[in-house]
């Protein structure tokens, strides 16, 4: 009689579902996962050892590139756990530029996790829609830091600078002809507060677009219902965070329980789910998007009514502004100071987290007092999440993998850092 055994597949790294480097092994019966082994180490970012060899300003846009879907959020952490051991105060208008953004990032993160979840199980057209919402996003981020992605807008002590005025507006040019130009431009013609508020109007509407494509799609509950399902329990003692935590029926949320910058004054609510599986914790995210706006909302509002400073006036740690810094020769001397030796810490340590849209994102860093960190240590949540495949995937058929690592929502940039 022949000898029924199982055997071993590769797959990856360059798998489409594997949002990134991934190697998967898998051990299967069939089509059937006996065992699922994640191989990590084929990025080697080696953040954390380059941040020793920085100075603290220095290091910011490295934050950007460890999950290259939610890089102000990496930076928020960053920069509070230099702010906790520094002793330095943000302003109040810094703080709610950063929980503003901080909501925007959390939208750009759940916008492609939809997009690409939904590929990755076979659904092709909210990804289109996805992308179109993503693209006004982006523009905030290109309007209030230059860059599209990797910003290096926050900073020790507040923010790089105040939000713009204006908006910069499409062209007519050969691809587009002057009407659609002035069809692109409607909602440009004022400041970025502005853009942000149309924004916020038109949101809920494409959200309910997106669940008209998904929530009661029957292929898209098969794919999703009762896979990767994950006790309350079990989760907690896996150390999920976020809406992997939130959709096993855990309301924990930093925002809530250890409230930091503003969350404490603005007004939302933390979904969380009932049965533990890949379809909850697509619910959960829809509806963090939903709260995100409401969020986005608020801080709009308070930042049209109070201006301010948006970053300290020691200038030991922020630079001076740009006119001060031409018409006097100290604040010249502090500026090339910061630019060049970079701000000193005081000794000791400090661990700052932050509601990051994967989950907890913290930052341990030790300072020995000079200018550079001694030791910086990064709690991804991508990186515990990982690590629970194997668990969350064994009896799955092989194309459920792809939908677990789909709910995952998982970047390499902050797993192999």
């Amino acid at each position: 009689m022949a000898e029924i055994r199982n055997y071993t597949l590769n797959f990856g790294p360059q798998h489409p579902a594997a949002h990134g480097v991934l190697r998967l092994v898998l051990e299967l019966d069939g089509e059937v996962i006996q065992r699922a082994d994640p191989h990590i180490g084929l990025l080697h970012r080696a953040t954390e050892k380059l941040a020793e060899t920085r100075t603290y300003i220095q290091s910011v846009p490295y934050m950007d590139r460890l999950d290259y879907v939610s890089m102000m959020a990496n930076e928020h952490a960053y920069v509070m756990a230099i702010e906790k051991l520094a002793g330095i105060e943000v302003p109040i208008r810094a703080q709610y530029i950063r929980v503003m953004f901080d909501e925007i990032t959390r939208l750009l993160n759940h916008l492609l996790w939809i997009g690409a979840h939904g590929l990755d199980v076979g659904a092709m057209a909210v990804f289109l829609y996805a992308f179109r919402e993503r693209e006004d996003l982006m523009d905030m981020y290109e309007a209030v830091s230059g860059a599209r992605m990797h910003a290096a807008y926050y900073r020790p002590g507040g923010v790089y600078r105040d939000l713009p005025d204006r908006m910069p507006q499409y062209r007519p040019s050969k691809y587009r002809s002057a009407k659609e130009v002035a069809r692109l431009n409607e909602n440009r013609q004022g400041s970025l507060l502005d853009f942000i508020d149309d924004f916020t109007r038109r949101f809920p509407q494409h959200v309910d677009e997106y669940e008209t494509l998904l929530t009661d799609n029957r292929i898209w509950k098969q794919r999703t219902v009762g896979i990767g399902v994950v006790s309350a329990e079990r989760a907690l003692n896996l150390g999920f965070t976020g809406p992997m935590l939130r959709g096993s029926g855990v309301a924990w949320d930093l925002r809530k329980m250890q409230p930091y910058d503003v969350y404490d004054r603005v007004d939302f609510d933390v979904p969380v789910g009932a049965n533990g599986d890949t379809y909850d914790r697509y619910l959960v995210r829809v509806e963090e998007m939903r709260q995100s706006n409401r969020i986005i909302k608020q801080c709009v509002d308070w930042l049209r009514a109070n201006p301010g400073p948006v970053i300290t006036d020691n200038h030991k740690v922020a630079p001076p502004s740009r006119v001060a810094m031409k018409a006097n020769m100290e604040e010249l001397i502090h500026h090339f100071k910061l630019f060049t030796e970079g701000m000193h810490v005081p000794e000791g340590e400090a661990y700052a987290a932050v509601e990051h849209p994967k989950g907890e994102f913290g930052i341990y860093l030790i300072s020995d007092g000079a200018n550079k960190p001694y030791r910086l240590k990064i709690r991804p949540p991508g990186f515990v999440h990982l690590s629970a495949l194997d668990e969350m995937a064994r009896g799955h058929m092989i194309a459920d993998a792809v939908a677990i690592i789909g709910t995952m929502d998982i970047v390499f940039g902050e797993i192999d850092r």
